[in-house]
């Protein structure tokens, strides 16, 4: 990263919530992440496949599986068997759910929306 880069990620970052930067950079490290984001928070009672999942928010199944299983293994969801099908639920961790919460929120304003935006592609390079 050269030194403006840098600076400028300083800059959009600085007056960011330090919480939720650190759940963006913990759990929303992809587009892909931020609409299943969404889609817990907007359905948190959810239990279902990936291809449901994958299918509600538009997505392909393989990529949405990927996803949900770093999302399992990072805590904010939870996978169990029903028969032979693997299915997700949001976990139950109230602190993790009130930070998904406030991003959800903060996501209506347009400032954060692009911070947000700059931060995944900055790191998916």
């Amino acid at each position: 990263m050269s030194p403006s880069d840098s600076e400028l990620a300083s800059r959009l970052m600085g007056d960011m919530d330090p919480e939720l930067l650190q759940f963006l950079k913990t759990y929303v490290t992809s587009f892909v992440k931020w609409d299943l984001v969404r889609f817990f928070h907007e359905n948190p009672y959810t239990t279902d496949t990936a291809e449901h999942i994958a299918r509600a928010v538009g997505r392909d199944r393989e990529t949405v599986a990927d996803e949900l299983t770093e999302m399992v293994e990072g805590g904010i969801l939870r996978s169990h068997m029903i028969g032979d099908l693997v299915v997700y639920t949001l976990a139950t961790d109230e602190h993790i759910r009130d930070l998904m919460d406030r991003f959800v929120l903060a996501c209506d304003d347009r400032q954060f929306r692009v911070k947000a935006i700059y931060h995944i592609i900055r790191g998916t390079r």
